[in-house]
């Protein structure tokens, strides 16, 4: 009986041995702990704020179209480049971002220099301005684009390194809500900071744009500055905790698309019809509200950053519900026909524009709650990193091309006629998910199938997973624990453990007490 309980106690003390590492230190206080919840909350404060620079200063030219075009000289298509040199170098970089940041750099590095492609961007654009260069600009918008795609992925990687589980979606709600409050901020202060630096100069011009363009920076250094802090916190947790780095899990393979199925297509046209019409004429909107309202440029600027104002409280909340309730389908159909409600309200009628704005705003809120998961419905999981990458790449393509397609109509035929345009591409989106409805429905309904019923259908194959899982789940190291140690064993552990020098010729601790081995082992040690 006593042997039974001293080689009970002995066996806790291995597992203690294993679970918690021994050595000298204090308790750490909750906020340095990298384990606790509040630690873990002090690290998504600054992994918000890691965006907001590039989201805020992505949409300057927006915020100073009248002040840009006027300043530097230009037409509305020489203006609309200065959003297809952003796009364009994301055509390419979403298929390596998450590549770079696995196997080159590692998040840690690859945040920090994707930090500093949005700064410098951002500062060659605002020089570009104050030495009068519009290719300046250009190029300044080219790099500044380099980044800002990248540092989002980094952003999501860092998230899912942090956060498990549930806490995961609240995680990536709150970051995209940051986003939008830093696009929502720049839509309705970039003009008044104008205006105080044009009060300073004396006079408007490319000296007060570059100027204001320059302050604007300012964010891009702050969110640096989260990367660089960011960085250290992970270094340090890595350290404590024990744990890796975390990467993207995405696995590029081009070779992937040729397998793609005709949903996974129908989806890549919903998606590139559909945010050609809401990008492009945010970029433009400042103006139009001016020209067709009368409204102050103050009042159009308001009105027009109400799309992002929206989506910033409005994409946790609607993302929870199509969780909840499934119908991926359906709802991507409510948001577009919303949209193009929203457009042709715009187009044809003098309502208050307030009451479109504020139905794109909620439409394109659900689209991206409704649209993106219904990839992974469609393709296996080592297919993700490619559709994905896919999706953003020609997303990027079809922004670049209709931005300048846009400006261009803008010069030549008007609002109206652009807001048309707008409508068609909406109507192209809303063909192309209604046919997707139907493809889904002969094919079993998957994409539309109702979160009941998609839960009973995980829980099933999860079940029978485990099933075929059952025979081989234990280790060999957990079918050694299950077999009784030797005599042997057990001394030689109690042994080592006040120290004394024990044989370690042999290897009998997994051997059976009575076995003939461990009996013959003794006599011979004895001898």
């Amino acid at each position: 009986m006593a042997d039974l309980e001293e080689r009970q106690n002995l066996l806790e003390d291995e597992d203690e041995d294993r679970q918690t590492p021994r050595g000298p230190g204090r308790p750490m206080l909750p906020i340095c702990d990298p384990s606790h919840l509040l630690h873990r909350v002090v690290v998504l404060v600054f992994m918000c704020f890691l965006g907001f620079g590039s989201y805020f200063c992505y949409d300057n030219p927006a915020a100073l179209q009248t002040q840009v075009i006027q300043d530097m000289k230009l037409n509305t298509a020489t203006f609309m480049q200065l959003y297809a040199w952003y796009s364009w170098p994301n055509v390419v970089l979403c298929f390596f971002g998450g590549f770079l940041l696995d196997r080159v750099f590692g998040v840690r590095l690859g945040t920090i220099i994707f930090s500093l492609f949005v700064c410098v961007g951002q500062v060659i654009f605002a020089s570009g301005a104050l030495l009068n260069r519009f290719w300046l600009m250009e190029v300044g918008r080219f790099v500044f684009g380099i980044g800002g795609e990248s540092l989002a992925v980094a952003q999501n990687t860092y998230a899912v390194s942090w956060f498990k589980g549930k806490e995961l979606n609240l995680v990536f709600g709150l970051q995209l809500s940051m986003a939008r409050l830093g696009s929502t901020v720049n839509m309705n202060i970039m003009g008044w900071v104008y205006g105080k630096v044009e009060d300073l100069v004396g006079s408007p011009g490319h000296t007060t744009l570059g100027a204001s363009l320059m302050i604007a920076a300012v964010t891009c250094l702050f969110s640096l500055s989260c990367a660089l802090v960011l960085a250290f916190l992970d270094k340090r947790a890595e350290r404590i905790l024990q744990k890796e780095q975390g990467n993207t899990g995405e696995v590029i393979k081009l070779t992937d698309v040729k397998d793609f199925p005709f949903p996974l297509w129908l989806i890549f046209i919903i998606c590139v019809c559909y945010y050609v019409a809401v990008f492009p004429f945010i970029g433009l909107g400042q103006v139009f509200f001016i020209e067709k309202f009368n409204f102050s440029p103050a009042e159009a600027r308001a009105v027009n950053s109400i799309v992002y104002i929206i989506s910033a409280p409005a994409s946790p909340v609607l993302g929870f519900i199509v969780d909840k309730t499934g119908r991926n389908v359906i709802w991507v159909i409510i948001a577009v026909v919303a949209t193009l409600c929203a457009h042709m309200m715009l187009a044809f009628t003098f309502w208050n524009p307030w009451i479109a704005m504020s139905l794109l705003g909620v439409s394109y809120s659900l689209l991206a709650c409704a649209l993106w998961p219904m990839v992974a419905f469609v393709v296996p999981e080592h297919q993700l990193g490619t559709a994905y990458g896919f999706m953003q790449s020609i997303q990027n393509l079809g922004l670049a091309v209709i931005a300048i397609a846009a400006g261009a109509l803008l010069d030549t035929r008007g609002y109206l006629v652009l807001e048309v345009f707008f409508c068609a591409c909406i109507c192209l989106a809303l063909m192309a998910v209604v046919m997707l409805y139907f493809v889904d429905y002969l094919r079993g309904g998957d994409l539309n199938r109702s979160a009941s019923a998609r839960a009973k259908l995980q829980k099933e194959a999860t079940s029978a997973a485990e099933i075929r899982r059952q025979p081989s789940m234990m280790t060999h190291g957990e079918l050694a624990r299950l077999t009784p140690m030797s005599a042997f064993g057990l001394r030689n552990r109690y042994l080592s453990r006040l120290g004394t020098q024990v044989n370690r010729r042999t290897h009998t601790h997994t051997q059976p007490l009575g076995s003939d081995m461990a009996q013959t082992e003794i006599h011979l040690l004895i001898q």
